[in-house]
């Protein structure tokens, strides 16, 4: 929900958020349903051309900061931005903001060398190449990311890489991997791991394939890769930040994500929301009812809209504290929403589902596809 006269908002950033709406509206959910009967990369020559009117237009990277070609918004005006882009699931990619790229891009310009930027960075942030981000492995919790397999030893200034990472995302057509490895394993365990900028190019790297989500492997950016390093040999000026600070750049890099994905998550939930009024109203269920008649829906449309409603507010105050007082100072408001507002979307994508009956399990909404996939 947007309401045009929120005071607290200014004038001009009012403005800019409604042209976004217009533009997602209108210039990328109508190609939602060629995405659902071909593949993301045979989408790519229409992608472009709507990248370049995003440019055009002066919302190109609304993460970014200005002085390296984004549109400076703070996190929490990016909030609002990403919750429209997030209902369609091309939004973010056409804004080139689009998960991993937009972390890397951030940690790239807080922790890269001026060789490091110019190499890998501004290509990135002039959409001309993609990048992956390669942390999570089959062999340890996701959920903790000081314990990994993956090692980097150093030998006459390189780094060799050996392990195996899987749903490395959009690894299927990206120009390089930042990679965790340990480098540090007599350290404390937060101090073990560091990043490394690894080109998918490089011998060693091999990317055993696309994993296959729910019957579905995707492809380019729309997909989850297994990597196994293999003496993946890349030089030691390929480190980026500082040895054995990956877990606290990861933890830097985690903050504004979750704000990114959170509100991406609401604007889901806003379209799903958006499709299951729609047909509550048009869909008959006898001569003289529709289905929102019925008590049951109505229950389903009151609960969406409050839970909705306070979800978006738990986001953007989380984005405010980050704003003002930093990533650490946040980190329980950062914990909390990442679960509540997963919780939201997955009970909003149901029910809408539910009203839709058949329809809703099928490819003629995004419906079906949010809910199978959302989950990586």
């Amino acid at each position: 929900m947007f309401d045009e006269h929120w005071d607290w908002l200014s004038h001009e950033f009012r403005q800019t958020i409604s042209s976004i709406k217009d533009f997602v509206y209108q210039e990328i959910i109508p190609l939602e349903t060629e995405l659902r009967n071909t593949s993301f990369r045979e989408m790519l020559p229409v992608l472009d051309k709507k990248r370049e009117l995003v440019k055009e237009l002066g919302f190109w990277l609304p993460q970014i900061p200005k002085e390296y070609g984004g549109m400076g918004l703070s996190l929490q005006e990016y909030g609002y931005v990403s919750e429209f882009l997030g209902r369609s699931s091309l939004g973010h990619y056409v804004f080139n903001c689009q998960a991993p790229d937009a972390g890397n891009m951030e940690i790239l310009i807080e922790h890269g060398t001026d060789d490091q930027k110019t190499r890998f960075l501004e290509p990135l942030l002039a959409g001309k190449i993609r990048s992956c981000f390669s942390m999570t492995e089959p062999d340890a919790p996701g959920s903790n990311p000081t314990w990994l397999n993956t090692k980097a030893s150093k030998e006459n200034g390189n780094y060799i890489i050996n392990g195996r990472k899987w749903f490395t995302s959009a690894a299927d057509g990206a120009e390089f991997a930042i990679v965790m490895a340990v480098t540090n394993p007599e350290q404390d365990k937060h101090k073990r791991a560091s990043m490394i900028i690894v080109p998918t190019s490089t011998s060693g790297f091999n990317n055993i394939g696309n994993i296959p989500v729910m019957g579905s492997q995707g492809s380019d950016w729309g997909s989850h890769s297994e990597i196994k390093y293999d003496n993946c040999t890349v030089p030691e000026t390929n480190l980026l930040g500082i040895e054995g600070e990956a877990f606290t750049i990861a933890q830097n890099r985690l903050g504004p994500g979750r704000i990114h994905h959170c509100m991406r998550w609401i604007g889901i939930a806003e379209r799903a929301f958006e499709l299951m009024c729609e047909r509550a109203v048009s869909r008959r269920i006898t001569r003289t009812a529709f289905l929102a008649d019925q008590q049951t829906i109505q229950n389903w449309v009151a609960e969406s809209r409050a839970e909705i409603n306070s979800n978006r507010l738990m986001v953007l105050d989380t984005a405010m504290k980050i704003d003002k007082f930093g990533t650490y100072a946040s980190r329980r408001e950062i914990s909390l929403i990442k679960f509540q507002v997963a919780n939201m979307l997955q009970k909003v994508l149901d029910r809408s589902i539910q009203v839709h009956g058949a329809l809703g399990m099928t490819d003629h909404t995004p419906l079906a596809y949010w809910f199978s996939q959302l989950h990586v």
